[in-house]
């Protein structure tokens, strides 16, 4: 999962157009909303396509896990992993 990790980090940046953040410096278990990292709801849904386009993970608005899912770097990760191997719930 570190793998991941260091994989979303640059993924989150990239997508986002983070100019003023380094990937190294974002934690696995900070928040990335709000405090933390500071993203809004507008990132919130460029990040969720973005994951869509790239991974093939889908998210519906409407869920009550998304919340934990964008928690944090981490929980993020654990979520795609969990998705990738067929073991998420479907959106």
């Amino acid at each position: 999962m570190a793998a991941l990790e260091d994989e979303l980090r640059h993924f989150i940046v990239d997508a986002l157009t983070l100019e003023d953040v380094c990937p190294r410096d974002i934690e696995a278990t900070a928040p990335l909303f709000v405090t933390g990292l500071g993203l809004d709801s507008i990132d919130a849904l460029e990040l969720a396509v973005a994951i869509e386009k790239r991974y093939g993970v889908r998210f519906a608005s409407n869920d009550a896990q998304n919340e934990r899912i964008f928690s944090s770097l981490r929980s993020l990760a654990q979520h795609i992993e969990s998705a990738l191997l067929g073991d998420a719930q479907p959106a």
